[in-house]
């Protein structure tokens, strides 16, 4: 892969990442603060409950 191509490809993937992550913050602040502080407990909770999972069974 060309040195442009690359360089495109990381713009594209960049570009991607960031405008995903805008709307995401944009319709947590239309849907209220309520709704944004539930979702960051859900988000939060799940990653508690991955990473019990992970360790496996404590004695």
């Amino acid at each position: 892969m060309s040195a442009s191509r690359l360089s495109v490809f990381l713009f594209l993937a960049a570009l991607a990442t960031t405008l995903t992550g805008c709307d995401a913050i944009a319709g947590i602040f239309k849907a209220g603060a309520y709704t944004g502080i539930i979702a960051v407990f859900i988000v939060v909770a799940l990653l508690f409950f991955i990473v019990s999972k992970m360790r496996g069974p404590r004695p």
